[in-house]
């Protein structure tokens, strides 16, 4: 489970079962996620905010009497990709309901932009009560979402429904709220890395690709419940997610029969490999030996096979094909031609001429060029450059299909 790239707001509420936040901020920034905590002041009495601002490593806020912390519940509301109240006490919930606003957790709440999730804690009784029943209605209806809570020992020795989940089923919950499933029942073929093609046993012909971008799209195109089939060139990096499958190639020839052995079962096509052009003819048994002689050898090459060529004029009309351009010079220009020569559905141009972008770096600078439209995007990490590309690609793919 991974929450990089993702903004969690845990808000603590004076309720006994305050005591397991710190093991769920932590088991949020095991997972990637960046955590701020917020608390009400009845909550500090039953865990420390010291001990939650180490576990996060943020500064912890649970007053408003400054002014640092007034201006920052706005600042958090707009930051915030979740915000998760748990636990959350029937005096906290009643007050969600009723727009009071008299502490912190309550201040961001009402300036949340982001969703909402509440997780009540409390007595069986007072959970049963009508009016803990009809706040929590009325929770609802203004779209946030309540996590009913588990049935077990409560902290006054009964048996009954008031628990909050464990730490582990709220991090489940909010992964499924923050990555919603898009690509479920989706398959979708990566290719990313460089080529090698052998010029003799030691040298041959490549380039400075990393497979970083499209690791990173495989990656996200799994988190939205895609199966991802990437083929990868030769990295020393790598991915380990359930819903990934790597095949490891090195030269042109195995990149494009790995990717045609999964071209026809997938449904989105994205060809982010830097693969070689050409490849030579023929390759030196034994390595080429430095000569006494000015002449330097000559090396006869030939063309690899054009993957992108190749799958655009395959695929069918439910796949979505998506191909990668990286020029030097008339970027824009180019990319339109190839993604006509090669019927791409669409084509992300690369930059090399932006500081930050390109081989081997963790940023990215991209336009996406459609038949009408390109689309330019500021220097941006490769993570959110996939999420940018991934989301296009599926709103897309929706209206084409």
């Amino acid at each position: 489970m991974n929450f990089e790239g993702k903004h969690i707001v845990v808000a603590i509420t004076g309720s006994i079962a305050a005591y397991k936040a710190p093991e769920l901020v932590r088991q949020f920034i095991k997972a990637g996620a960046e955590v701020k905590v917020i608390m009400t002041p009845d909550a500090t009495k039953f865990v420390s905010p010291l001990v939650l601002a180490t576990v996060s490593k943020n500064e912890v806020l649970y007053q408003i009497s400054s002014d640092a912390a007034w201006n920052n519940h706005v600042e958090l509301g707009l930051w915030a990709d979740l915000l998760l109240i748990a636990p959350c006490s029937a005096n906290t919930l009643s007050k969600l309901a009723n727009g009071i606003c008299d502490n912190i957790v309550q201040a961001v709440y009402l300036s949340a932009r982001c969703k909402v999730a509440i997780a009540p804690a409390m007595d069986e009784d007072m959970y049963a009560h009508p009016s803990t029943q009809k706040n929590m209605d009325t929770i609802r209806s203004f779209g946030n979402i309540i996590i009913p809570a588990a049935f077990g020992e409560l902290a006054s020795g009964l048996i009954g429904q008031g628990r909050m989940p464990e730490p582990s089923e709220l991090v489940n919950i909010a992964h499924e709220l923050l990555f919603h499933k898009a690509l479920t029942g989706k398959k979708v073929l990566i290719n990313a890395g460089p080529t090698y093609e052998k010029i003799d046993p030691v040298r041959f012909i490549g380039n400075f690709a990393s497979g970083k971008m499209g690791i990173a799209l495989a990656q996200h195109c799994a988190n939205l419940g895609a199966e991802v089939q990437l083929v990868l060139g030769p990295s020393t990096l790598t991915i380990q997610h359930s819903h990934i499958n790597i095949t490891k190639v090195v030269s042109a020839d195995e990149m494009f029969n790995a990717c045609n052995t999964h071209f026809s079962a997938s449904d989105i096509i994205i060809l982010s490999a830097a693969v070689a052009d050409y490849k030579p003819i023929h390759m030196a048994e034994q390595k080429i030996k430095k000569t006494s002689s000015e002449e330097a050898p000559s090396i006869q090459l030939e063309k690899t096979k054009d993957i992108l060529a190749f799958f655009g004029k395959e695929k069918k009309a439910h796949q979505y094909v998506v191909g990668f351009a990286l020029e030097t010079n008339d970027e824009v220009k180019h990319a339109k031609e190839k993604l006509h020569t090669k019927n791409a559905n669409l084509i992300v141009l690369n930059s090399l001429q932006e500081e930050g972008a390109g081989f081997g770096v963790d940023t990215n600078k991209i336009t996406l060029i459609e038949k009408d439209s390109e689309l330019a995007f500021p220097l941006m990490s490769k993570k959110d450059v996939a999420s940018v590309i991934v989301d296009h690609i599926i709103k897309a793919h929706s209206c084409a299909n």
